[in-house]
């Protein structure tokens, strides 16, 4: 019996063991999910756009949408989540374009037209670190929002807390990765993790105002996390709840379009809801 006992244990150990170094060695297949694009695909729009090839690295470049407001009132960096591209993340180009703000989207390292490949998270937020002083070349930064989604919320975060945009918009994000690793898979070691997008540390140093949006039935990031985020909030920084909404298609949620139109309608972007 101890022998079989032990026996046991030991398969058990070796499978732990094993399971620790795929996820060691294979973060990115765990993390993010890249749709790839050639070259010359034209990414089909009903808005016109221009389309920047932004350098980082050596030989590597960054695809990036720019879409104009017919009156602009600024630019919003827009930093989506952790799937896809921008064939498709896109298409919420309208939904600001409308309401007087240009638009500048970039896909991360081996999403869609980018090139290069996401190591670590130091050399993601490097390239992200490149287009925001891309933009900075065409607008000024009091006149830049810096949006992030989901996965996107962290390098936002991060973005924000070294340089000074007017605001910072942050659409269900989390707490840190090592949060959310310890939500769902709480048996895998924290120094395991090559990415921990620490937003809880870096949204103390942004110096702008910060505005959360979050759906209280998000399934996918737990709403719980921007309750702690906002624990963690300055004079003039807000958490707006959108009740009902799931992760996806906020940008669809009557409360997120009137509170979004009230933001950049003010006089200040300092507002409560």
């Amino acid at each position: 019996m101890k022998k079989a006992l032990a026996g046991t244990a030991a398969l058990l150990t070796a499978f732990y063991v094993i399971i620790c170094i795929l996820v060691y060695f294979f973060q990115e297949k765990l993390i993010f999910f890249p749709e790839k694009l050639k070259r010359d695909f034209s990414i089909p729009h009903e808005l016109p756009y221009e389309e920047h090839f932004i350098h980082y690295e050596e030989n590597d470049s960054l695809h990036a949408m720019h879409f104009k407001s017919e009156h602009s009132k600024g630019l919003i960096l827009y930093l989506h989540g952790n799937a896809g591209s921008l064939r498709t993340w896109s298409q919420i180009a309208a939904f600001y374009t409308v309401l007087g703000y240009d638009l500048f989207m970039p896909d991360y390292p081996s999403y869609g037209k980018s090139t290069g490949k996401i190591r670590n998270e130091e050399s993601l937020q490097r390239s992200i670190d490149s287009a925001y002083s891309f933009v900075k070349k065409l607008y000024p930064e009091d006149k830049i929002i810096v949006l992030g989604y989901s996965l996107g919320t962290g390098p936002a975060a991060r973005l924000a807390s070294q340089n000074n945009p007017s605001l910072l918009i942050l659409q269900a994000p989390f707490t840190s990765l090592t949060d959310m690793k310890d939500s769902f898979y709480p048996f895998i070691p924290d120094f395991l993790l090559r990415y921990t997008f620490q937003t809880d540390d870096h949204l103390p140093k942004c110096r702008m105002p910060v505005i959360i949006f979050h759906g209280d039935s998000d399934e996918v990031i737990p709403y719980i996390s921007s309750l702690e985020l906002s624990k963690r909030f300055k004079t003039g920084d807000t958490l707006i709840t959108l009740p009902g909404q799931r992760h996806n298609g906020m940008s669809a949620h009557p409360l997120y379009k009137e509170a979004f139109e009230n933001i950049i309608s003010a006089d200040s972007v300092r507002v409560s809801f």
